[in-house]
């Protein structure tokens, strides 16, 4: 069975408050997430999930809010001795700009991606600012596009599971690892969604839905899921990955 090595590299940043990831909770604290661009090391072919900002705020400030180094995507890249056009494969969690921004510089990668979340980069709800097409038209014009109606293995020992929760098309990527499946979440979430605090659970709520939803009770359900089928949980935006080279450790 084919294993990987995940490693998250830190392609941006953004400021808001902290109930944009978690529902109903924690409102009224500034909060800075990283915006990962993961690199999964194994296999025959370069493969990332997202490509993170175009050009990320590269600031001390922001670093040392997140703990760890904020990269271009080519100088993340070169962490690993790849360049753009070495990509071979990007796996989608979905298409807010965040998470697309520097496709069009891998020109030879097959890149994969919900239909809804074509749908909507190209016709988005007028209260989803976050999808922007100019990110995806060259690629698509370019035929690089693998469009998905649902889960799908993209190569032995990575899958993709479809988990509607903050977007329609949100595709949770599921990775076999020497230590069991990881789970990149399909979703924009940190820890405390996947593990809330006491006071949560004594709601009797397992998880918290992410703060931006599409539906919240589908939310709560699909974040159940992953939660419940991965050895290995890696939300979204969780602040500590900006310090972990490798998953597993």
């Amino acid at each position: 069975m084919a294993t990987f090595k995940i490693h998250p590299i830190v392609m941006g940043t953004k400021i808001f408050d902290h109930g944009m990831m978690t529902y109903q909770h924690a409102y009224g604290k500034p909060y800075t997430i990283p915006i990962y661009c993961w690199y999964l090391e194994g296999g025959d072919k370069k493969i990332l999930v997202d490509s993170g900002e175009m050009q990320p705020i590269i600031s001390p400030e922001r670093e040392a809010a997140i703990g760890g180094k904020i990269y271009t995507f080519e100088d993340g890249l070169a962490k690993y001795g790849l360049k753009p056009e070495d990509i071979d494969i990007i796996v989608h969690t979905h298409l807010h700009n965040d998470h697309c921004e520097n496709d069009y510089k891998c020109v030879n990668a097959r890149i994969y991606v919900h239909e809804a979340e074509l749908k909507h980069i190209h016709d988005p709800h007028p209260l989803d600012y976050r999808y922007l097409e100019d990110y995806i038209l060259d690629v698509e014009e370019n035929g690089q596009l693998e469009v998905l109606t649902g889960d799908t293995e993209v190569v032995p020992g990575v899958r993709m599971m479809h988990t509607p929760a903050h977007t329609e098309g949100g595709m949770t990527v599921l990775v076999d690892t020497e230590k069991g499946v990881a789970a990149i979440t399909g979703f924009c979430v940190i820890m405390e969604n996947l593990t809330p605090p006491k006071e949560v659970k004594a709601m009797e709520m397992e998880v918290i839905p992410c703060g931006t939803v599409v539906n919240s009770y589908q939310a709560y359900d699909n974040i159940l899921k992953v939660k419940q089928a991965a050895d290995i949980l890696l939300p979204l935006h969780e602040p500590r990955f900006a310090a972990t080279p490798t998953i597993p450790e």
